[in-house]
């Protein structure tokens, strides 16, 4: 049995902490994880990982063997990828999470190129506003909007995204036109946190390079930037949004633009990683198109 196998297998079952999560990563059906597992702990005459009803965790030794493990993996994908002359040859998965506007509007309608150079390259792409976790998910890259709290990661910054403030054209009928700071104490504002239960930030903007809050009325608070802009168009109230992706509510009227002069900070669009050292070749050539389709558009 092919050893570096066993110890993909290994890795991913240390990483996930299950047997089933490990099985789907890989395409292996759960027995067959579990064949692996049991295996290496007989070629190696060690017990690796620790197993209950509801729980896989690593043992001592396991965790020994985990970290070696990654840096040999890691050696050995470059080595596969040190004689290659054309990226064409790139082969094999990437897990990656986008945000759902940056998939809908700019990225996965150029992405047929890219797929079109590397037919041996699939792609899984899940499309979330949460804070994902790149290891216990399996992610290789995750692109990401706004500040990025995670120091275990490494974080890419590719560019920025100016911000305008919006509200319906039904909203603004009933409750005017704010002209001013001073008359938010007559609006709403449609509140978004990450996660709920957090406080917000309320009216956020910039002067200078200074950020000022101010807290404002809102009987509405959600998680997601497709709820944050269906709330808007309900008419809840004022949001505040990266420019992208609003051109067409704008132009339809839908939403109307107020406040032009007191705009939010610009939010920095990052990509993140678990590390440069162990990213695939395939990895390092996606995230390296993401960040020039991206800074082409942006």
């Amino acid at each position: 049995m092919n050893k570096l196998e066993l110890l993909r297998t290994f890795v991913r079952v240390t990483e996930l902490s299950s047997f089933t999560g490990a099985g789907e990563s890989l395409g292996l059906p759960r027995s067959t994880v579990s064949e692996h597992v049991q295996a290496l702990e007989e070629l190696l005459g060690a017990r690796l990982l620790q197993r209950t009803t509801r729980t896989v965790q690593a043992t001592q030794d396991g965790r020994v063997l985990y970290e070696r493990s990654k840096d040999l993996l890691a050696h050995m994908e470059e080595l596969e990828g040190l004689f290659r002359q054309e990226e064409a040859q790139l082969a094999g998965r990437i897990r990656l999470d986008l945000p759902n506007v940056m998939a809908r509007d700019l990225i996965l309608p150029r992405l047929p190129p890219f797929m079109d150079a590397h037919p041996l390259i699939e792609l899984e792409i899940s499309c979330t506003d949460r804070q994902v976790d790149l290891l216990a998910e399996g992610f290789d890259c995750v692109l990401r909007v706004g500040a990025q709290p995670d120091q275990s990661v490494v974080a890419r910054r590719l560019c920025s995204l100016p911000m305008i403030n919006c509200a319906s054209a039904t909203y603004l009928q009933r409750y005017g036109v704010p002209k001013t700071l001073a008359d938010l104490a007559d609006h709403h504002l449609v509140h978004y946190v990450r996660p709920l239960g957090s406080r917000s930030m309320g009216f956020e903007y910039q002067q200078g390079n200074k950020v000022h809050r101010l807290p404002m009325a809102g009987r509405v608070t959600v998680n997601s930037t497709d709820a944050y802009t269906s709330a808007c168009l309900g008419g809840f109230g004022i949001i505040q949004v990266p420019a992208l992706g609003m051109a067409q509510a704008l132009a339809s009227g839908e939403l109307v633009a107020v406040l032009p002069d007191y705009p939010a900070p610009p939010l920095d669009v990052s990509l993140l990683y678990a590390g440069q050292r162990h990213l695939p070749l395939r990895v390092r050539v996606f995230m390296d198109w993401l960040a020039a389709t991206l800074q082409d558009q942006l």
